[in-house]
């Protein structure tokens, strides 16, 4: 989704727009509402001013004002008519007429401006035309997000992921709550943590929630709440609802504090609101869409305008690098099949990124074929501590290999991970399946954010460091002390080592 500040910002790019169109416009307008223009009639004499046209407008500079006094009106309006909110909870009717309504409030406000400086010979055919440009450029654009991502809801993309954690009784309502009021394709319950000692995890189906066979949805249990820690990584879970008993209730400490450690969002809902029998009180949810009287507890950063920026940027700088590049990829997968015709150009990367999300990457082919096969019998030379296997002078490397990983040329098809969105250019390094396995648990944070092809380590002597603790430590350091500035100061510092070739 589009955070409200770039809203605003789209919005201005669409009125530029706008102004330039209707700038490019009103020449071939006017003559139709010249005296034998086919346009021309004795009500429009007025409003077309046609006396005043010589042909040609003003400077596109001294009309500068209009765009300046029309914008913020516009702006404003669109603002107080609520059409800044999450499009897809906006009707086409509303989009349609808060954008007329938007340019009309600014064509009002150029009006009263041109008449408290009695400014009659302005062109009103030009002003009516960017008012009209920027009413259909601001209903077409809106729309067509709207479009996009009602499609993207649809196919389940913006679909949230949930893991519930209470007692069976409070569980069951929660589940026959999203079973009858929370959509699909906004919320999926993925399963339940229980809380109390040895009590029994039934499989719990929900009645009116079906799948496409008509078969009644089941919520499964994936253990106790001791496990949530380890659940947060092996499993996508965006979301935790605890619901918290009014008596009781110590593990809800241990629930916050791995909530927090992994960086997911987490609602705790006092059960006594859930449970209870309330005659006229009612609880207000104003914003929520879960409508769940909740404290939410969400990570920094969680839902920002800087996530979106970034990913604004990676998404331009992956598809820019693809074109650029795209001879020098070439070249590289020639000569791998000249020097190695036997090995396919791209090795395929099978690793978990953000979440415990399991996506397969792409690199070039530096590693003879059995590559994997030969690794237990080189896993005494393994310089590093910890479950990443890196050996110096590796000899499963081909030769053309050697020079790829020095200038790490290997790694530019992972410009197209990050264009997915698979991979930030910044972010820690995603891990095999087998390596998660024999994390410990304050490892596993690395992969509370979306993996990147570049990070702290890279840029600190990658090739001097044996600890795995080590690069897990500056792996959190990026991710407390994130920001784009960081991003921007590792991505030149990566160049810098990819240009003087201290890769291995």
């Amino acid at each position: 989704m589009i955070p409200r500040q770039f809203f605003w910002l789209f919005d201005f790019l669409i009125l530029s727009i706008a102004f330039l169109a209707a700038y490019s416009l009103v020449p071939h307008l006017a003559p139709l509402f010249a005296p034998d223009g086919l346009l021309r009639t004795a009500w429009l004499e007025a409003w077309a001013s046609p006396a005043l046209w010589n042909g040609q407008l003003p400077p596109r500079s001294a009309l500068l004002w209009i765009l300046l006094v029309m914008a913020p009106a516009t702006l404003l309006t669109l603002a107080a008519f609520g059409n800044y909110g999450p499009l897809l909870y906006q009707s086409r009717t509303r989009i349609v007429m808060g954008s007329l309504l938007a340019s009309l409030a600014g064509l009002s406000l150029v009006t009263l401006v041109l008449f408290a400086l009695k400014e009659p010979d302005q062109s009103r055919l030009f002003i009516f035309s960017f008012a009209m440009s920027s009413a259909v450029g601001l209903t077409l654009y809106r729309l067509l997000l709207r479009q996009y991502f009602t499609g993207r809801q649809a196919a389940g993309y913006y679909a949230k992921n949930v893991l519930l954690i209470g007692q069976p009784a409070s569980l069951g309502w929660m589940a026959q709550y999203f079973a009858g009021h929370v959509p699909t394709a906004l919320y999926r319950l993925l399963g339940y943590l229980c809380v109390g000692p040895d009590q029994p995890l039934p499989v719990l189906s929900v009645n009116g929630n079906s799948d496409k066979r008509g078969e009644a949805a089941l919520i499964r249990p994936l253990g106790n709440v001791e496990q949530l820690g380890d659940l947060l990584i092996s499993h996508p879970i965006h979301e935790v609802i605890a619901i918290h008993p009014a008596a009781g209730g110590a593990w809800i400490e241990q629930v916050i504090r791995d909530c927090d450690y992994m960086g997911v969002l987490l609602r705790i809902v006092p059960e006594a609101l859930l449970l209870g029998e309330r005659r006229t009180l009612h609880t207000l949810y104003p914003f929520e869409p879960l409508h769940l009287p909740a404290v939410v507890l969400a990570p920094p950063h969680w839902s920002s305008g800087e996530l979106f920026l970034k990913r604004l940027f990676d998404f331009a700088v992956s598809a820019v690098a693809l074109v650029l590049l795209s001879p020098l990829l070439g070249l590289i997968a020639l000569a791998i099949k000249l020097t190695t015709p036997h090995l396919p150009v791209f090795y395929p990367w099978r690793v978990v990124g953000q979440n415990g999300v399991e996506f397969t990457g792409y690199k070039f082919t530096t590693m003879i074929a059995d590559a994997d096969e030969r690794k237990a019998e080189l896993m005494s030379r393994n310089e590093m501590n910890g479950p990443v296997f890196k050996i110096k002078d590796d000899p499963r490397v081909t030769p053309l290999g050697r020079i790829l990983r020095k200038y790490s040329l290997n790694e530019l098809p992972q410009f197209w991970s990050v264009l997915k969105g698979d991979m930030s250019l910044v972010g820690p390094r995603p891990a095999f399946r087998h390596e998660l396995d024999r994390y410990e648990f304050w490892h596993k944070r690395k992969l509370s954010i979306r993996p990147g092809i570049t990070c702290l380590w890279q840029v600190r002597g990658r090739n001097k460091i044996s600890s795995f603790d080590d690069w897990v430590r500056m792996d959190l350091e990026y991710i407390d002390t994130w920001s784009l500035w960081l991003d921007f100061r590792i991505l030149v510092r990566t160049a810098w080592v990819v240009v003087t070739g201290t890769g291995s």
